[in-house]
Order: structure tokens, then C-alpha cells, then sequence
């Protein structure tokens, strides 16, 4: 999500709050570029929003620092420095980032390369993946260590079975609960409790739930709360500290739920 052309809503002479940035969309094709994969690096200095927006070609999001989102359709996934997002070429998507968050794209030729996955799919930026995809940003990086890196990331790079993906209700009926729970993701209202508020029965609920997310609503809280923790651990905020904001009792609670939903533990999100 490069910078491109953007449309800033601050006022003549103060500091941006929020950036609004627009890019085109493109179909898949190819690229007149000289190699293989091409890297791009931001530090965005306020709050930026990318509209939707498609590549020619795949595209690989991971940050440096700080956690960002990428939204496809209902889907919403989480990006960090240890788990990125391959953006098949053709595929609309808008994103988000908070302001100091660092992050890297890695635009791969839709000739040269084989998308990993015809639908978007998580990557998990390992040591030796980062130091590759570092080493192609270098300026003038001589054109036969070139190839040999681009052919080393075409190898390493493959899809994650861990992910940071939230798939959002959009209905009537669910939207309230959606709504309140991005907003404190520590609420502790029950499916029951929300029933009751919005006055249909447990069953509906769950049952709109599942066709909705394709999970349980106990399991969604659990992805949401997740998501949120990331975004905190990312800055450096303590564990117990995280904990709390997003609805534990304690940090051990906190570390066991966290692992049943993404399969790692919250101590590989923390800033470096």
C-alpha cells in the first residue's frame, strides 16, 4: 500500500491527525520492472486509511514496526512484524495504520512469480525471511545478488496456518454487537446478555453468528480481543496491561486464550 496520491482532512498549517490515501485498482499483469520483487518502506506519520484498492501485481505486507490491518470484503486481518498478509495481484483491498507504524511492501512480478495462494493468505516473516526481503531494499544491490536473494525469498516464502483474521458481521441484527465489542473489546456482555438487549432469542443469535463469521460468538470475541491485544503489544505495553484491556482476568488467562486463537503466544508480538 504505497503512498501514491492522498487526501489529507486537516486544516492549512496543523498536524495531519488522519490521512485518507487513494490508490487505483488494477487488474492482474505485468510490470515493466527490472528484477523480480520490489520493496517499498514507510514510517506513516499520522493515522492513514487506504481506500480500496487493487495491484498488477502480488504483494507481501509486513510491518517493521507497529500493527496495521488489510480488509477484504468482510475479512479483516492483522498485520505485525512477525505475521504478514500475500495480497494476490487483482485482489481488492482497503487498510489501515495508526501513526509511527513502519511498514514494508514487497511488490512480487505477476510473470516472474507464482502467487503462493489464489486468496489472500497470512506469512509469517521469519528471521531468515526478514534478512532476505531487507537485503532487496538495499540501494544498489548488484543485479547477480539480486537474483540470487529473489530466488531465495521465492523459496521461503510460504502461506502460515497462524493468522490474525476477523471476519465481520454486517447484518441488522449482529452489527450492534460487532460495533460494541471493536470498540471495547473488554466488554463482558454474554450471548445471553445480548439476546436479551436486543430481544430475539440465544439461537438466533448463535445460529447468525455462524453464518455470518463462520464461527462461534465466543470464539469471534476471542479473534477481536486478539487483534486488539496485538495492536498493544506491538507499542510495548506489558502483558498484565494487555490483559486487562481487552477482558482478563488475569495475564495467564489472557496467554491461554491468545494461543487457542492464534496459535502463538502474545510474547511473539511484542515490540523489539
Amino acid at each position: 500500500m504505497p503512498a501514491a496520491t492522498s487526501a489529507s482532512a486537516a486544516s492549512d498549517g496543523a498536524r495531519r491527525e488522519r490521512e485518507t490515501r487513494r490508490l487505483p485498482s488494477y487488474p492482474p499483469g505485468a510490470v515493466d520492472a527490472p528484477f523480480v520483487i520490489r520493496c517499498y518502506d514507510e514510517v506513516v506519520e499520522c493515522d492513514t486509511t487506504w481506500d480500496a484498492h487493487s495491484h498488477r501485481s502480488h504483494e507481501l505486507l509486513w510491518n517493521e514496526r507497529g500493527a496495521s490491518t488489510a480488509v477484504v470484503g468482510s475479512r479483516v486481518w492483522t498485520i505485525t512484524p512477525t505475521l504478514g498478509l500475500w495480497m494476490p495481484a487483482g485482489t481488492l483491498h482497503s487498510g489501515s495504520a495508526i501513526a509511527g507504524t513502519w511498514f514494508r511492501a514487497s511488490f512480487f512480478g505477476f510473470v516472474g512469480t507464482t502467487s503462493i495462494s489464489e486468496v489472500p493468505v497470512a506469512v509469517e516473516i521469519t528471521p531468515l525471511l526478514r534478512l532476505l526481503l531487507e537485503r532487496l531494499a538495499e540501494p544498489g544491490l548488484a543485479p547477480a545478488s539480486r537474483s540470487v536473494t529473489e530466488a531465495m525469498v521465492l523459496d521461503v516464502v510460504t502461506p502460515s496456518p497462524h493468522a490474525l483474521l476477523t471476519r465481520m458481521p454486517v447484518s441488522s441484527l449482529l452489527r450492534p454487537i460487532a460495533d460494541a465489542v471493536r470498540e471495547n473489546p473488554g466488554d463482558q456482555r454474554t450471548l445471553a446478555r445480548w439476546a436479551s438487549e436486543l430481544g430475539v432469542s440465544s439461537r438466533t443469535v448463535a445460529r447468525a453468528f455462524t453464518a455470518e463469521t463462520g464461527t462461534s460468538f465466543v470464539r469471534w470475541v476471542a479473534s477481536v480481543r486478539a487483534r486488539h491485544a496485538v495492536e498493544l503489544l506491538t507499542r510495548g505495553w506489558e502483558v498484565d496491561a494487555v490483559a486487562q484491556a481487552v477482558g482478563y482476568q488475569s495475564a495467564s488467562a489472557f496467554g491461554a486464550a491468545f494461543r487457542r486463537t492464534t496459535g502463538l503466544t502474545p510474547g511473539a508480538f511484542r515490540s523489539r
